[in-house]
């Protein structure tokens, strides 16, 4: 596999574990000491990825209500042939999001090691 492969697979991943709310698949893409960070109410929120992942576990699914697959990848950037950003927008339920993913690849492969997430808009539910 090339290199750019790799990282779009561990993007799959992160799309994956959100659509169907699996903290395990969530847990295998992002390093365990990871952050994400969130500005969107004025003052910065962050939050571990192990608080993350449980409140991602505890969701209903975009994919157990039928809903269907909208996420794209907008932009990769390499820093290096280790480390990388990737910028994506995925929709759960009616919020859409653009998250800049910094990745960095390890012995065990590409691994998120900080999320910085924007909520876009929010959907009109009917």
């Amino acid at each position: 596999m090339t290199q750019t492969s790799d990282l779009l697979d561990a993007v799959q991943v992160y799309f994956d574990a959100l659509y169907f709310c699996d903290a395990e698949k969530l847990n295998s893409v992002f390093h365990e000491t990871s952050s994400l960070f969130d500005a969107d109410q004025g003052k910065v929120f962050v939050e571990p990825i192990a608080s993350f992942s449980a409140d991602v576990a505890g969701r209903v699914s975009p994919a157990s209500k039928g809903q269907g697959r909208e996420d794209e990848i907008l932009m990769v950037d390499y820093l290096s042939p280790v480390s990388a950003v990737v910028k994506i927008r995925l929709r759960a339920h009616q919020n859409v999001f653009v998250d800049h993913l910094g990745f960095v690849k390890g012995e065990a492969g590409w691994k998120i090691v900080s999320k910085i997430w924007h909520l876009e808009k929010l959907l009109d539910a009917s």
